[in-house]
């Protein structure tokens, strides 16, 4: 599984935008740990180890994929570049899209459980294509090993609202750009992001992504079903945002089932 070069970085423009697969992990966990999408990019362009980043051990990457999710990564060869973009994201300036194919599911949410009673879309589901819905909520962990989240409104009960992991907003703009009886296409966008932010945010829209064994309730979380992960028909297919101010740099590239 190897990174695929988007763009470049160059003296004017330096940033790497590069494209994940899926089954890559988009950073290392320990610093020995060369199996993943940002230890093939310092490979190609050891500058990236002059960034100081959030974390040590991840230089100049200014946001994370999950394992099983494909799409479009932004690396900074800069400080100056990460210093800016990283003020950026916390502005709202940097923008991420993602294509996901769903299945309808409007019991999704009591399926699972943990999420509000209140939806961002019951009202809506009945509609047409090229329907818009916005989904905004906190975050918290949730289920064994806190390896899930659930939104939390304030609908949600004390014990929910006593568990968030930020006390912010995140926000998901979803559009609908075709459905049947069964399944729909889902264009999203989100200008900051929480893990699994998209994800749960369809789920919980009982839109939840075809293959997604943490979010759609199809699946049951055993041995025999977490080889589904691989087939997560999820990507971040774009990417946009200003370098230097008033350059706007965007990048898409869409994997085949897209």
């Amino acid at each position: 599984m190897n990174i695929e070069i988007i763009h470049a970085p160059t003296d004017s423009k330096p940033f790497l935008v590069i494209y994940k697969p899926k089954g890559l992990a988009s950073a290392p966990l320990v610093e020995s740990d060369t199996e993943n999408a940002l230890a093939q990019a310092i490979e190609k362009f050891p500058e990236i180890c002059g960034v100081h980043g959030k974390k040590e051990i991840e230089y100049g990457l200014l946001h994370r994929l999950d394992t099983a999710t494909d799409g479009l990564i932004v690396i900074a060869t800069s400080q100056e570049c990460y210093d800016f973009l990283t003020e950026e994201q916390r502005e709202g300036r940097f923008i991420k899209y993602y294509s996901a194919l769903c299945d309808i599911l409007p019991d999704n949410p009591n399926a699972l459980g943990g999420f509000p009673p209140d939806t961002p879309m019951s009202s809506l589901r009945a509609q047409s294509a090229k329907q818009s819905i916005t989904a905004t909520s906190y975050f918290r962990p949730y289920g064994e090993g806190r390896k899930e989240v659930r939104p939390v409104t304030e609908q949600s009960g004390k014990a929910a609202l006593a568990k968030l992991g930020k006390p912010k907003l995140y926000t998901t703009e979803i559009t609908i750009e075709k459905q049947d009886e069964t399944t729909a296409l889902a264009e999203c966008r989100i200008r900051e992001g929480y893990r699994h932010q998209v994800r749960c945010h369809l789920a919980w829209a009982g839109y939840p992504v075809k293959g997604d064994i943490l979010y759609n309730s199809n699946y049951r979380k055993n041995d025999s079903d977490i080889k589904k992960a691989e087939n997560l028909l999820f990507s971040a297919t774009k990417i946009s945002f200003e370098y230097p101010r008033g350059d706007l740099n965007s990048y898409d590239r869409k994997d085949t089932w897209t």
